[in-house]
């Protein structure tokens, strides 16, 4: 089989290892518009962040050459592993860390692989493998069959990619076209689905926050379907800590704690870490690049508690428009002036209901640039 990687970002490079002398192409080669490198070729593999109509991509499958995403080719090379599938527009990286605690817990032999973490290209041989799930890795997928999926909730995102909800709904329910279990939150507002929920917790999880409370359901459910038992889930669910750039606290000074939310990548999530710190003190650092998102809920769940709002970064100016705010600019002036502003007692939340692509490479990026600023405030 002769293979097209297109993107070679980690999910990209990781599928390029994995194939016998593929041709390779990225914007870094100046190569994107090189129709000719189609010649000869059997399969496209797509890197996320490559958008379907991009030239390339269209003219493959107008020659009737199959495009894949990483995860399509990374579930071919795993021929005996079982698959758990999560998706879903927050939450997925938590469940999908959560489950693999589940499984280790349990003895099962477990790798946790996907949109976030580690490519699935690169994982080895695994008897179970979680695996994260984007709505750009679900958008060319053929083969692949979860034996439990997940979707945990379903807002408004990617829209400038996707064009429409409609067609980011599309791709997100596809995890459920060949899937033996599937898992859907109560609550979640999802018709049409069929709902899998938990009423019960075995145990109480550590994780802050009720949309953690739905994830911690989600994952309980996904285990009990691959055949978990409660003692198991349980103790994961009173250990497990969390994840990096979720709700992360990651300094207190003087009295004053700095939460590092980076992943809330859009107005659903940010509006799920304000209720978590509802009944405190905030200072709110918001912006970043743009998704075409409305902020009216956003500005709708703002509440008295929020003493301050620092805004930042390329939509800025459109957030001022739809609350009440401060433009600093730059991440560094928001934490200085939120520092400045925050009493003993209060939080620092930077949970920026934006990309991270117009002042960092991504939202890891901009989250960790915060733990260092935190980390050096007086």
């Amino acid at each position: 089989m002769r293979a097209l990687v297109y993107g070679l970002a980690r999910s990209g490079r990781s599928a390029a290892e994995r194939l016998e002398d593929p041709v390779l192409v990225d914007r870094s080669l100046g190569n994107e518009d090189d129709l000719s490198l189609l010649d000869g070729i059997d399969v496209v593999v797509k890197s996320p962040g490559v958008p379907g109509e991009a030239p390339l991509v269209a003219a493959a499958r107008e020659r009737g050459i199959p495009v894949w995403s990483e995860v399509e080719l990374g579930y071919r090379l795993q021929p005996e592993a079982r698959f758990v599938g999560v998706t879903g527009t927050n939450g997925k990286t938590t469940t999908a860390e959560l489950l693999g605690a589940i499984f280790r817990e349990a003895g099962r032999d477990v790798a946790v692989a996907g949109n976030v973490g580690t490519p699935l290209t690169s994982i080895g041989r695994a008897d179970w493998i979680v695996c994260e799930l984007s709505s750009f890795q679900l958008e060319d997928v053929h083969e692949l069959a979860c034996d439990v999926a997940v979707l945990l909730n379903l807002e408004p995102d990617h829209l400038d990619r996707h064009g429409s909800f409609g067609a980011y709904r599309e791709a997100k329910l596809r995890i459920f076209e060949r899937s033996r279990a599937q898992v859907v939150p109560r609550g979640s507002g999802l018709p049409g689905i069929e709902f899998a929920a938990v009423d019960e917790l075995p145990a109480e999880p550590l994780l802050r926050g009720a949309h953690n409370r739905e994830n911690a359901a989600a994952a309980t459910a996904a285990a009990r379907a691959a055949g978990i038992a409660d003692e198991h889930i349980a103790t994961a669910l009173s250990t497990f800590p969390g994840v990096p750039h979720r709700l992360e606290l990651v300094a207190e000074r003087r009295g004053v704690r700095y939460v590092n939310d980076s992943k809330a990548t859009n107005v659903a999530a940010a509006v799920r870490a304000l209720a978590a710190y509802a009944d405190e003190p905030v200072h709110l650092i918001l912006g970043g690049s743009s998704k075409d998102e409305d902020f009216a809920p956003l500005a709708a769940a703002i509440g008295t508690n929020v003493r301050a709002a620092h805004l930042i970064g390329a939509e800025a100016e459109r957030l001022a428009a739809a609350l009440d705010g401060h433009d600093d600019g730059t991440l560094e002036r928001a934490v200085a002036h939120a520092a400045e502003l925050a009493q003993p007692g209060d939080v620092v939340l930077l949970s920026p209901a934006c990309a991270s692509f117009d002042q960092f490479e991504n939202f890891e990026e901009r989250g960790d640039a915060f733990r260092r600023l935190a980390a050096a405030s007086p």
